[in-house]
């Protein structure tokens, strides 16, 4: 049988552990703070780092780029 989707990659989430400068950890809890006012739900900063991280590596051209020629 033959699907339109082919079959899902791996979305098993590897942990890191990252250290931050403290001017940086506040920001994040800053942004956390900022998120639950708007949207009404709390979020830890390190939920919301690896959306914020995505969004930076997705919109970044220049990485795009660089990894479309990698990938030849």
């Amino acid at each position: 049988m033959s699907l339109r989707i082919g079959q899902l990659p791996d979305r098993t989430p590897v942990k890191l552990s990252v250290s931050v400068e403290p001017d940086l950890a506040c920001a994040l809890a800053d942004y956390a703070a900022i998120y639950a006012e708007t949207y009404g739900a709390q979020e830890k900063p390190e939920t919301l780092v690896p959306v914020m991280l995505e969004m930076f590596l997705s919109s970044d051209a220049a990485a795009k780029k660089a990894g479309a020629k990698l990938a030849r």
